[in-house]
Formats: structure tokens, C-alpha cells, sequence
């Protein structure tokens, strides 16, 4: 039985990604072993860096694994493969976060996450912050990991995936309104050799929109 090691996104429970990993075990005799991410789906108090998670993963992850990467899983991942080109033998990147774009949205949010303590003070400023953010993950952050999620974003800045040399698949969402469909496309054209396969069926989390099309889609990667 193969085995395969999974770092979530940014998501306080992995009980979504029960259906696939049953489809992978049962159907494709995969077996999955996901890893419990600080401050996420394990406690912490913390404000983390990248390079503390990097350092956290290569510390749990056994040498040549292979290993999937959703969302800031798949950012972790990418800064572990460069810093450390030997750790993994197959990285898998779903939908992941790490490509840097510069936006007016993004300046916004830099400039509103520094005031943030005025923000939420007043509901109305509170609410068209979050708005502003496009998600829950930061609305019902703890402190630390608001301060922890700024530090995943300013990383980008600095990753260059044309440095990644393991063996690499990419899997994308059509619809993904998170990590847009350009940002997987960008990644297949810096990362060399790596493959790129997109589903229309999927948004960012396609372990919810179609488990037993992301599970078919894993298991062909590994074949």
C-alpha cells in the first residue's frame, strides 16, 4: 500500500477530507496520513513564520515521502522542497497558495491588517474588513494566527518555485476563487517538469466538490 502524506490549508478541522481519504484507502489502496498543522488543527500560541513551519514539516515528514499540499500546505511545502531539495520524493500541490501577486487588494489589506486593532472596535469597519479579506479563516483567527496568516502572504514575496526540482503534480479548480486558476497555470510554467491537471467540477477545496474526482486525480499522479 502506497503511502501518502497530506498538509491541509488554512482550516481549523480536517473532517472534510474524511470522504476522500476513505476513496483512497478502500478503492486505491492509498494510505493517507495527515498532519496536523500548528496553530491550525493543532493548538498553539504562537505567531509562526514560514520558515518555522518549513522547519516544523521537515521534522514530522519522513525522508523521499510524498506528500499533497492543499492551499497554505502546498506554500509550506514549496519553501521545504527549495530549502531542502532532497527531503521529499513527490510533491503534490492542490490548489495551492504561494504565488505572489501585487494588488491594490492586497496593499488594502496590509495597510487595514496594521489598524486592525481599530477595526475591531467598530462593527461596521469590522465587518467590511472581513469582506475585504474574502474568507472566514480570518474572521475566526485567534490573534496570533491573524498575525501568523500576514506572515504566509509577506513570504510569497520571496518564493520562487522555478527552484523546485523534486518531482512535482499540480492540481487545480477551474473555479477556484482563492488561488485562481492562473496561479495554477503560472506554477506549471515555473516549476520544470511538473504536470498540471484542472477539473471544472472543482473551486478551492475540491475534497468537498468532488471527493471521488480529486481521489481518482491523486491516484493517477502516483501510478
Amino acid at each position: 500500500m502506497k503511502t501518502l502524506y497530506i498538509i491541509h490549508g488554512w482550516t481549523y478541522t480536517v473532517e472534510p477530507w474524511t470522504k476522500t481519504i476513505e476513496i483512497l484507502r478502500d478503492k486505491y489502496k492509498i494510505e493517507v496520513k495527515m498532519l496536523h498543522v500548528p496553530g491550525l488543527t493543532e493548538q498553539s500560541q504562537k505567531v509562526w513564520t514560514i520558515n518555522d513551519y518549513v522547519r516544523w514539516a521537515k521534522r514530522e515528514l519522513p525522508d523521499q515521502a510524498v506528500v499533497l499540499g492543499h492551499s497554505n500546505g502546498g506554500r509550506i511545502l514549496m519553501n521545504l522542497t527549495i530549502k531542502h531539495p532532497k527531503k521529499l520524493s513527490h510533491l503534490i500541490l492542490l490548489d495551492s497558495a504561494g504565488i505572489y501577486e501585487k494588488s491594490l487588494k492586497r496593499d488594502i489589506l496590509r495597510g487595514l491588517s496594521k489598524a486592525f486593532g481599530i477595526f475591531k472596535r467598530v462593527p461596521i469597519l469590522r465587518k467590511i474588513f472581513h469582506k475585504l479579506v474574502g474568507a472566514s479563516d480570518y474572521a475566526h483567527a485567534p490573534e496570533n494566527m491573524k498575525k501568523t496568516l500576514a506572515n504566509m502572504h509577506e513570504s510569497d514575496k520571496n518564493l520562487d518555485p522555478s527552484r523546485i526540482k523534486v518531482k512535482t503534480s499540480i492540481l487545480w479548480g477551474e473555479n477556484d476563487q482563492i488561488t485562481p486558476l492562473r496561479q495554477g497555470k503560472k506554477l506549471h510554467e515555473l516549476i520544470s517538469g511538473s504536470t498540471f491537471y484542472s477539473s471544472e467540477k472543482w473551486r478551492h477545496a475540491p475534497y468537498i466538490d468532488d471527493p471521488k474526482g480529486l481521489a481518482k486525480a491523486i491516484n493517477e499522479v502516483l501510478a
